[in-house]
């Protein structure tokens, strides 16, 4: 859907106005985020709870649905962050396929994989937090919260990290997806600013 904006300043002098088409983020793209994101969240507990139990197979069907689900989180965020940074959205999003990829090896392996798929989502989260805070039309908070959190996977994964901090880390880093979830699907997105956002780039 294309939105055509005016703008008109110079209209009150009787000089041409200047017509500028922009493609728009309605809050239902952004709620529609967040539904697939919170559909991610619970088969992801869901698999994590099947194969604590016992029950391998149907933890890798709902495992791979929960990577599968991420990886689709991943392009509508590269899609709604689209205007505030192409460049920055991308790499993102690949940092999310990579994570998601190397999970998957895992998965459906020997359960381990060649490299931490942290390592990519730590990343990913941390450039997700730049592109809220740069974006303006969702809350700086919670961009900075997804970039601490970013950090906070890197100082888990580094060779100084004590043990009596991986919890805290992990407890960080979910509530702080979890936060841009809700905000997603509750508030969605300023739409005012997200156009501002789109006509200066």
């Amino acid at each position: 859907m294309m939105r055509s904006l005016c703008f008109s300043d110079r209209q009150e002098k009787g000089e041409p106005t200047t017509l500028i088409t922009i493609p728009t983020v309605k809050s239902s793209w952004a709620r529609a985020t967040g539904f697939v994101y919170l559909l991610y969240f619970l088969t992801a507990v869901a698999g994590q709870a099947l194969d604590s139990k016992g029950f391998a197979l149907s933890g890798k069907v709902t495992n791979f649905i929960s990577m599968s689900l991420y990886i689709a989180v991943g392009i509508l965020l590269y899609r709604l962050f689209l205007r505030t940074g192409r460049i920055l959205s991308l790499v993102a999003a690949l940092f999310n396929f990579a994570g998601s990829a190397v999970t998957l090896m895992a998965f459906f392996g020997d359960g381990t994989a060649p490299v931490s798929p942290l390592l990519f989502f730590g990343m990913y989260c941390l450039l997700i937090g730049v592109l809220i805070i740069r974006s303006g039309f969702l809350p700086r908070t919670i961009g900075l919260l997804n970039a601490t959190a970013g950090i906070g996977w890197f100082i888990f994964l580094g060779p100084l990290h004590t043990y009596f901090l991986d919890v805290p880390i992990e407890v960080f880093g979910f509530i702080a997806e979890a936060i841009l979830m809700v905000w997603l699907l509750v508030r969605g997105v300023e739409e005012q600013k997200w156009v501002e956002d789109a006509a200066g780039h």
